[in-house]
């Protein structure tokens, strides 16, 4: 048999090499004299003839030998006139195979070097999900996809009539992906490729870096190794194929399994949560289906009964049968990360937030509640977190407008600074070395020299300092300036209702405007009242990655403590309260508590504002109004007029529409000092400020008569 393969695989070979040279000839290449293959092709050809593609003894090609031929549903991937076949490539339809291929071939040359396989660029996956517009790599994915999907166990569970995923169905039986399965795990959640639990949202396509971002950017597409010293260009640390376990990059740095250690490379994290979901189904199925379980990746069908509970699979132990739907999506999403053993480097994120989900959701069942995962961490920080609102609010649209492509597109960043403005892009997971690093100059960030703001002041930290990158986003989107255009054009007085006047939303997190207080006019200053400019903080913490980690954005504390001595959380920095030593500690909310943190002074004008902005709404409008943070346009009709936001008067119909100048400003610095959560350190000063002001414009003298206004300080250089 062994001699039978060797003559199939060679005269297959010799074939793809006449073509090769019968096509050098037509484009005036020289046939070699000696009738021997070209040198080139030589070298490819000792390179796929050790690789796994070309190991006519594995499981892969000798599994259907007692059958003679190969199964149709497995031809496409196990045999290369399957591939050949699936592809249309003999002439038949295309993405079906048609008949079932003799045994004794493996991936041959020309199972990928043929005019069908050379023009692929889509590539369908089995969810149903369609790739476009791909690369070389395309060929790989048809059979690097695996053979289920996370719809395909929905699916199952549907037809098995489960309302209750915790009861045990006969009708439902283990799903398996299949081996390797590298392209449904780089496509996450495009491909659906794990069970996604409903309510979540998971991580899209992982993107690497330019040139190494696809299968064959990666692998040799021949010998199928990685190109491991490619890699130590940028992980200095890596000298081997087993050096990749211990890479982890600052984009994911959290604890995710919660073992405390952030030393590991990203595989152990993975690994540990791996351990973790298996403890947790073997628990489940003992407790909740009532039947104990056990796991063997290498033995097919790969769950079996534990009859005796001894943990090992004996004679006689049959396939798993009490599958409840709980326990079939826990297994499958489990048998996900393991049979794509590189799943690490594929889509790590994608694998944590399966296995997070699936550990949560079996301890949940099992009465344990968040207790299962609360010392684990699913999703990353805001500019890696890749299943955010700022980054998939455009996947139905497939395109994020260029308004908004600067700041929530990995690529938008650069394209701004290159041009001064942003158009449409699709949608990227999150935001990427590359959105700050110059590729050019790597690890160099760009250089800004100054940053324009939405009222059109220019500033800077110092001339391209590395912070003017956090600024070019972290501004908002609307000023004291573009509120003053909107009331100007309705062409109404202070307290008249002025039909198309809208709410003006600042958006979400304009720290840099709050840090640069009056000098950008990120809030709304009123007219002939003075502001604080740029918060001068302490000269060793005054810019944003002194205070915060640049890349997980987490407040370094530590650091706080040489000054403030009762810091040593993380949450003790909510409680400072910075005053000079020299001065009498202010009031500004006039509650007689001198010594609560600057925070809750903030709160406390936050509160008395919006009880000012109700009781006008209501009494000079005649329209009630109520607020929500989270729900856009965040400013809704109080239609039953009891001052609280109820469930159903959030919704865009019922937006508040009726808008006085008086009423916009004041919503407008509401919302602004809500969308910084951070303002207290910011910039506290200058948001009590604006926050005063506004509260005295809606409310009249008596709203401000407890309240102290704080205190305009003038900057050492004037």
């Amino acid at each position: 048999m062994k001699m039978y393969r060797y003559f199939i695989v060679l005269g297959l070979l010799l074939i793809a090499t006449a073509l090769v040279v019968g096509v050098q000839a037509q484009d005036g290449g020289q046939e070699n004299p000696q009738g021997e293959p070209p040198t080139f092709l030589r070298e490819y050809y000792d390179q796929w003839v050790a690789s796994p593609h070309a190991d006519a003894e594995a499981e892969a090609f000798v599994h259907w030998d007692e059958d003679g031929v190969v199964e149709v549903d497995c031809a496409k991937c196990h045999s290369t006139p399957g591939y050949v076949d699936y592809l249309g490539g003999d002439g038949s339809p295309a993405g079906t195979v048609e008949v079932a291929p003799p045994i004794g071939t493996v991936v041959n040359c020309d199972a990928c070097h043929n005019p069908v396989a050379a023009s692929l660029t889509n590539v369908t996956f089995p969810s149903g999900a369609e790739v476009v517009n791909l690369s070389d790599s395309t060929r790989c994915m048809v059979c690097h996809q695996g053979r289920a999907s996370g719809l395909s166990v929905e699916e199952a569970i549907t037809t098995a009539g489960l309302t209750d995923l915790n009861a045990v169905s006969a009708d439902l039986r283990f799903i398996n992906i299949h081996y390797y399965a590298a392209a449904a795990t780089l496509y996450g959640s495009e491909a659906h490729a794990g069970y996604e639990f409903p309510g979540k949202s998971y991580q899209p396509r992982n993107n690497h870096v330019e040139e190494y971002d696809t299968c064959i950017e990666c692998h040799s597409p021949h010998t199928l190794e990685v190109k491991i010293t490619e890699c130590a260009a940028c992980h200095e640390d890596v000298e081997s194929v087993e050096d990749l376990a211990d890479v982890r990059m600052q984009g994911s740095m959290s604890d995710y399994d919660g073992d405390g250690d952030l030393e590991e490379g990203i595989k152990g994290e993975l690994d540990t949560l791996k351990e973790m979901t298996y403890a947790a189904i073997q628990a489940y199925a003992t407790n909740v289906a009532g039947k104990a379980l056990i796991y063997d990746e290498a033995r097919y069908p790969y769950f079996f009964a534990d009859a005796n509970a001894n943990g090992t699979i004996d004679e006689g132990e049959a396939n798993y049968d009490a599958w409840t739907g709980l326990l079939l999506q826990a297994a499958y999403n489990y048998q996900v990360t393991i049979k794509d053993p590189g799943g690490y480097v594929h889509n790590p994120k994608y694998h944590i937030e399966l296995l997070y989900d699936t550990l949560e959701a079996l301890n949940v069942a099992m009465g344990t509640g968040e207790g299962g995962v609360a010392a684990q961490v699913r999703n990353d920080p805001g500019h890696f977190d890749a299943t955010g609102e700022p980054f998939r609010h455009w996947d139905a649209d497939g395109e994020v407008p260029g308004t908004c492509a600067r700041c929530h597109t990995a690529g938008g960043l650069p394209v701004y600074l290159k041009n001064g403005v942003n158009i449409a892009a699709e949608p990227t997971a999150s935001l990427e070395c590359t959105t700050c690093h110059n590729v050019a100059d790597f690890p160099a960030v760009y250089e800004v020299a100054e940053v324009t703001f939405p009222s059109g002041a220019k500033v800077s930290f110092e001339e391209n300092d590395p912070n003017n990158l956090c600024i070019s986003c972290h501004q908002g989107r609307e000023s004291t300036v573009s509120v003053n255009r909107a009331i100007t054009a309705a062409g109404v007085g202070d307290d008249e209702v002025a039909e198309g006047l809208t709410f003006r939303n600042i958006h979400y997190f304009a720290a840099g405007a709050t840090f640069f207080g009056g000098e950008v006019q990120g809030a709304y200053q009123y007219e002939g009242k003075e502001y604080n400019g740029r918060n001068e903080h302490v000269r060793s913490f005054n810019t944003c990655n002194e205070c915060h980690e640049q890349h997980q954005l987490t407040i370094q504390y530590d650091l706080c403590i040489d000054c403030h001595e009762d810091v040593e959380e993380p949450e003790d920095v909510l409680s400072i309260r910075q005053e000079d030593e020299d001065v009498d500690p202010v009031d500004y909310d006039g509650d007689g508590n001198t010594d609560e943190p600057i925070r809750d002074e903030i709160a406390a004008y936050q509160d008395a504002l919006y009880a000012a902005i109700q009781a006008y709404a209501t009494n000079t409008v005649g329209t009630g109004i109520v607020y929500d943070s989270h729900s856009h346009p965040y400013w809704f009709i109080d239609t039953n007029g009891d001052g609280v936001t109820d469930a159903d008067e959030v919704n865009s119909d019922n937006r508040y529409a009726t808008w006085t100048p008086n009423l916009l400003r004041a919503a407008y610095n509401y919302q602004y000092s809500v969308k910084d959560p951070g303002v207290f350190a910011h910039n506290p000063d200058y948001i009590l400020q604006a926050l005063y002001d506004s509260l005295e414009s809606v409310g009249g003298p008596d709203a401000v008569a407890t309240f102290t206004r704080a205190p305009v300080k003038i900057a050492e250089d004037d």
